[in-house]
């Protein structure tokens, strides 16, 4: 059983699954619903703090990636343009979007309603790299987490007891892990 809610945490923490669906998953899947929230949350927030940490690292990463992506393409497609050139028109599409969004709702807008649209960890990459204060980003992006753990936990909590009663006893997961 051990396993089952450490697999919560650590899939929690993965950007590619998100607190919002790992949460349900693991309620249908007959966890009991408060270990499975604190440990969804406590997943999430972990690789969160340690992106708002270490933007900067993560944002030179992404931008030799990027580099080298580039200026493989433009060795292949013999274009005359410089991979400068090239990534700031790239990132400037990209920026002039996510700026707009951040423009139109402000660091609580893109924080509260980024995790359900663009997951938690886009959203406070995008919130570091238009200049926000890290304390800031880091107080929206916890009660952010807080908000989409109570909601999602209620959610499926009482789904699941509405249409399957008795599936903490008999839930997938637990039959796997017994």
């Amino acid at each position: 059983m051990f396993i089952s809610y450490f697999l919560v945490f650590l899939l929690a923490a993965i950007p590619l699954f998100e607190l919002v669906t790992v949460v349900p998953l693991a309620i249908i899947g007959g966890l009991s619903p408060v270990p499975v929230a604190i440990l969804g949350f406590l997943g999430n927030l972990v690789t969160i703090l340690l992106l708002v940490v270490f933007v900067d690292k993560v944002k030179g990463w992404m931008k030799a990636r990027k580099q080298k992506r580039v200026g493989l393409r433009e060795v292949e497609g013999g274009e005359a343009q410089g991979i400068d050139e090239a990534l700031s028109e790239k990132d400037s599409k990209k920026q002039k979007r996510a700026r707009s969004l951040f423009d139109k709702y402000g660091l609580p807008g893109l924080t509260i309603f980024g995790p359900l649209l663009v997951g938690s960890h886009i959203s406070a990459f995008m919130a570091m790299s238009f200049g926000s204060k890290r304390s800031l980003v880091t107080g929206w992006m916890i009660t952010s987490l807080v908000i989409w753990t109570v909601v999602s936990t209620i959610a499926a909590s009482s789904g699941v007891t509405f249409f399957a009663p008795d599936v903490e006893q008999n839930g997938f997961l637990v039959r796997i892990f017994q």
